[in-house]
């Protein structure tokens, strides 16, 4: 069976450094040791116990990081002179992750989600591609309730970032 998903990208250009656009994100999502999580889920007897755990280690925007990507790394290799920075970022939360996962399974594909930051001749771009499209063709109204709150979280820090 196949298909189609019509995504929205969110897409902010911001005149701000790279540089400081990322400390503003670092700031608001948690950097936890993920083995440790891990740990303290799989010994969690209980939904709150998880809920628990989790809630420890995300930021201010109930987010956390699950992994950085440095694309401009990768594609600086072999090449003379600036290369333009491009990050992705891995983000999410592993509750609001169960949310969405328990009423619409193929939500899992979609989380964590991605935001993208990366260097442009007209500035930094910050994108996002938003969890309530991915989750629409699924037609789950309280899965779509849950898709939105994610959305507007990551774009409330994009806009934040950014500005």
């Amino acid at each position: 069976m196949t298909k189609q998903i019509a995504v929205e990208r969110l897409s902010v250009v911001s005149s701000k450094p790279f540089k400081e656009i990322l400390n503003v994100i670092d700031a608001a999502i948690g950097h936890p040791d993920l083995r440790e999580l891990h740990k303290s889920i799989a010994a969690a007897k209980t939904y709150s116990e998880m809920e628990s755990a989790v809630h420890k280690v995300v930021g201010p925007t109930d987010l956390m990081e699950f992994m950085r990507l440095d694309l401009g790394e990768v594609i600086a290799k072999g090449r003379n002179g600036n290369t333009p920075k491009s990050l992705r970022l891995l983000v999410g939360n592993p509750v609001i992750m169960r949310q969405m996962t328990e009423l619409v399974p193929d939500a899992g594909a979609y989380a964590p989600v991605t935001i993208l930051i990366d260097e442009r001749a007209d500035g930094v771009h910050l994108s996002y591609d938003r969890m309530a499209s991915l989750l629409a063709p699924y037609q789950n109204p309280e899965a779509l309730n849950v898709a939105k709150d994610l959305d507007l979280k990551v774009e409330t820090l994009l806009t934040k970032a950014a500005s």
